[in-house]
């Protein structure tokens, strides 16, 4: 199954903060189900932002799951312009949000781009 290394705690944030785009700086035709991979680097700088400007509580590195499968989502389109709060481009990954659910934590590595790992946590 397609999969996608997101750090924390932006991959939190989609599970658990309604994040219904993932900014990329590249382009995809890729539509459907997608896994997300918790990478094992967490972006101090956008918890600090998501703090700040948005007012959100994000919870600190330790507090999260890194390095592994977090769940799945629905990606169903990709745009350019949007007016959702978490759109900062060039590219938005837009995520389908009824279809957006977590699964338990399954220890991988994670790789640049979208990479193929087994359909394990994907119903």
């Amino acid at each position: 199954m397609k999969t996608l290394s997101i750090q924390q705690p932006w991959a939190w944030l989609i599970f658990e903060r309604g994040k219904d785009i993932e900014n990329r700086t590249w382009n995809t035709n890729f539509r459907g189900w997608l896994q997300i991979h918790a990478g094992q680097k967490y972006d101090e700088a956008g918890a600090k932002w998501v703090k700040s400007t948005l007012g959100l509580w994000v919870p600190d590195a330790e507090s999260l799951p890194r390095g592994g499968i977090v769940g799945t989502v629905a990606i169903i389109n990709v745009v350019t312009k949007s007016r959702s709060r978490w759109f900062c481009g060039p590219f938005g990954w837009v995520i389908d949000p009824i279809k957006v659910f977590a699964c338990h934590f399954e220890q991988c590595r994670g790789q640049q781009g979208l990479f193929e790992y087994p359909e394990r946590v994907a119903a």
